[in-house]
């Protein structure tokens, strides 16, 4: 057996993977956080991994809890033997959208929840699974960054911060676990129609622009990701490692 764990499967980048994944002969280790009026499209993710012949397990708690995680993993190891874990995706898009200052300037503790949930638990993550030994050689480990890493959009500053710390800990956990065989790279998706992408303020001017710029005519979709995510999997890709991989049918070089 051999598994994916995705860190957001309930939506977005997260569920087009989840579906890709399972589609291509892996159980899915679903990680989410939501309440009753979008449990049915978890529920609908969950069916199509069924459908696809494969097993779901998915936990419904925020995947930066220390204790929570620490129950996943546990779960997993009573499931799957070392180096079952194939691979691990980062898609956490739970995070403060507010100016640096302001009336409404971020709190210490929105920057500080911010951080913890779309930067630095990537790394807990990848301690927890390494350590365990559910996570080995030939693993992969990919991180959702997004532009605003090193852009300025309003009211994106928390964010953006968070997306910085994250694309440091993927350069950082590439070359710590090289070594055991396992890489790490940060996935960089054109602008792409989410719910997460709707929250941010002037999302529409950014979907306007982005759809004139792609060579393509059109966004990436989370589908477009997702393909490529299975395609990284495999052992080919072995020596792709701590890169930031521009998946956006050519938006960025078009200006």
């Amino acid at each position: 057996m051999a598994a994916v764990v995705i860190l957001g499967a309930s939506s977005g980048f997260g569920a087009a993977a989840a579906r890709a994944f399972a589609n291509a002969g892996f159980d899915i280790v679903g990680v989410h956080l939501d309440r009753r009026g979008t449990q049915p499209a978890v529920d609908a993710v969950i069916a199509d991994i069924v459908a696809a012949g494969r097993v779901a397990h998915f936990f419904n708690q925020n995947a930066a809890d220390d204790g929570g995680r620490a129950q996943i993993v546990a779960a997993l190891r009573e499931r799957y033997a070392a180096g079952e874990v194939r691979g691990l995706l980062h898609s956490l898009a739970f995070g403060s959208l507010a100016p640096f200052v302001g009336t409404k300037q971020a709190t210490r503790k929105q920057m500080e929840m911010t951080l913890d949930v779309m930067g630095t638990s990537l790394v807990y993550w990848a301690q927890d699974l390494v350590a365990s030994g559910l996570l080995g050689e030939g693993g992969r480990i990919w991180a959702m960054t997004s532009a605003g890493s090193h852009m300025v959009w309003p009211g994106y500053g928390p964010v953006s911060a968070a997306k910085a710390v994250l694309e440091a800990a993927c350069r950082q956990l590439a070359v710590e676990l090289a070594p055991q065989g396992i890489t790490t790279n940060a996935i960089l998706a054109g602008v792409t129609d989410t719910a997460a992408l709707r929250k941010i303020p002037g999302s529409d001017q950014l979907i306007a622009k982005a759809t004139a710029r792609n060579p393509s005519r059109r966004l990436t979709t989370p589908e477009d990701v997702a393909d490529a995510l299975v395609l990284l999997s495999g052992p080919g890709a072995r020596w792709i490692n701590g890169n930031v991989l521009r998946i956006d049918g050519g938006e960025d070089i078009a200006g």
